[in-house]
């Protein structure tokens, strides 16, 4: 069986990945930015290949990254997670610099920018891996803590969208969560009720030498009710 709710505590940040030039960029909201290789300096990036950018990375030869703060705003975030390049100029309105390598690099709501080169692209089914060397990087705030996916989820209520590599279908939670089932057990000397469903630990969990809170009685003698 697989529980798909595993997958969501995998730690990720969340960042903007921009490829192109002046003529022509893109950016899109990505979760999987993490480093490879200390030296040299190698990061790796995965890329629908539905996604508009995976053309331009895959013709440009590079990309950048910009690690977004905890607070980035809902524009930011829906304009580069839930937007298509096809259809959409998403640079026109935002705050861009271009680097030594002429890529894009957003600078709204980031924290921290990075430069690559790509050096190796690694073709992982639905999406394309994309390893690059790192030319530049620069902490633009040390004041803010960046924006995790975990907050994200969970603070912000947001949720990956299909294209990206952690996108999990909504059903195949829910089967999860209806498979899963909770029970009572009852201490037979004080009437305490251990219930599974409001407890972090289920009963059958619970380790051997644990006891009623309330009377002391052993484990091995609570009553499923």
């Amino acid at each position: 069986m697989i529980d798909y709710n595993a997958f969501f505590k995998v730690s990720y940040g969340l960042y903007i990945v921009c490829s192109g030039s002046k003529e022509k960029g893109n950016g899109y909201i990505s979760n999987t930015v993490f480093q490879v290789t200390s030296d040299p300096p190698r990061f790796a990036t995965c890329c629908n290949k539905d996604n508009h950018t995976v053309g331009l990375i895959q013709s440009s030869g590079v990309f950048s990254v910009s690690v977004l703060q905890q607070d980035a705003g809902v524009g930011t975030i829906g304009t580069f997670g839930y937007k298509s390049g096809k259809d959409t100029d998403k640079l026109k309105e935002m705050d861009v610099r271009y680097g030594e390598t002429g890529v894009p690099i957003v600078l709204n709501d980031a924290i921290a920018i990075l430069e690559f080169k790509v050096v190796e692209t690694i073709d992982v089914g639905t999406h394309l891996m994309f390893i690059g060397e790192l030319v530049h990087s620069e902490v633009l705030d040390d004041s803010t803590d960046p924006l995790t996916y975990e907050h994200y989820r969970k603070e912000k209520k947001g949720v990956a969208p299909k294209n990206a590599p952690t996108y999990i279908d909504k059903s195949k939670l829910e089967k999860v969560a209806e498979r899963e089932t909770f029970a009572k057990y009852e201490c037979p000397a004080c009437g305490y009720i251990y219930d599974d469903e409001k407890e972090d630990v289920k009963f059958d969990d619970l380790p051997d030498d644990w006891e009623c809170p309330v009377c002391g009685e052993e484990k091995s003698e609570f009553i499923k009710l």
